[in-house]
């Protein structure tokens, strides 16, 4: 049984997110269809973030297992052959046993794209959030670091839907980079975050918590003291999907074969 490894992009915006839903139009149904077609087996597909409707990808992976003795290159042809134009492999490869993509990502980078132009390109449109008006980009700046180091992120979750699954998760999390990035070239700033892993929501909690800093709302200040809160309803809102991007992932060891 060999085990592959994806890497791929893909534009989530004509998606329902990552996880299979019956009758819509998601990222792992599209390619468990098409692994399926490739390989003629009955074969389930494990992705390393499970990103929201709306939510754009440039470096997910993905690994599943197969008695296929199709090379990965030819592999990766016929996958990006028979995808919808808005998904592609990038990169497949043979990796060994141990190789999981969910389970083994030790590291995960977001990036979030604020458009602060007055008028925002048609070919960015549900790409980017557009925020034109007036912020204190500098006070967002000092906030993101806030983040930075293990806290309790209740404040800064959704719920999963499940009381549950609310009651055995851990809001503890590790943030090991969070800053505000300005690109005034695109006339852009970019919230990156890197951590082990995120709430649901997590990550679009935060940017609209940074915007109310930006709109003078909140204080940097503020910051640590909604982590000591632990209650979502005093943060920020949810920023929509648009300009989030899950950008690359990190494993630990190199399982790659050959």
């Amino acid at each position: 049984m060999r085990n592959i490894k994806l890497t791929l992009a893909y534009d989530g915006s004509a998606f329902h997110g990552w996880q299979i839903q019956p009758g819509l139009a998601t990222i792992q149904g599209s390619l468990t269809d098409v692994i399926r077609k490739i390989t003629q087996e009955n074969i389930s597909v494990h992705g390393a973030s499970r990103t929201d409707t709306g939510v754009h990808a440039l470096g997910q992976v993905a690994s599943f297992r197969t008695q296929s003795a199709l090379a990965v290159d030819e592999m990766q042809r016929a996958f990006n052959a028979l995808l919808p134009p808005t998904i592609r492999i990038v990169a497949a490869e043979e990796f060994g046993p141990d190789f999981h993509a969910r389970w083994q990502a030790v590291e995960k980078t977001y990036h979030y794209r604020i458009f602060r132009g007055a008028v925002l390109s048609p070919f960015d449109f549900r790409r980017v959030l557009h925020y034109p008006y007036p912020l204190d980009e500098q006070a967002m700046a000092h906030a993101a670091k806030h983040f930075e180091g293990e806290h309790d992120f209740t404040s800064f979750a959704a719920s999963s839907g499940s009381e549950d699954t609310d009651k055995d998760r851990s809001p503890i999390r590790e943030i090991l980079r969070s800053e505000i990035v300005r690109k005034p070239e695109q006339e852009e700033i970019v919230y990156v975050v890197t951590g082990r892993s995120f709430l649901r929501y997590m990550v679009r909690k935060i940017v609209g918590t940074l915007l109310d800093v930006g709109r003078g709302k909140l204080c940097p200040s503020d910051i640590p003291n909604l982590f000591d809160l632990r209650d979502r309803s005093r943060s920020g809102p949810t920023a929509p999907p648009d300009g989030l991007y899950l950008v690359s992932l990190k494993y630990p060891e190199p399982w790659k074969i050959g």
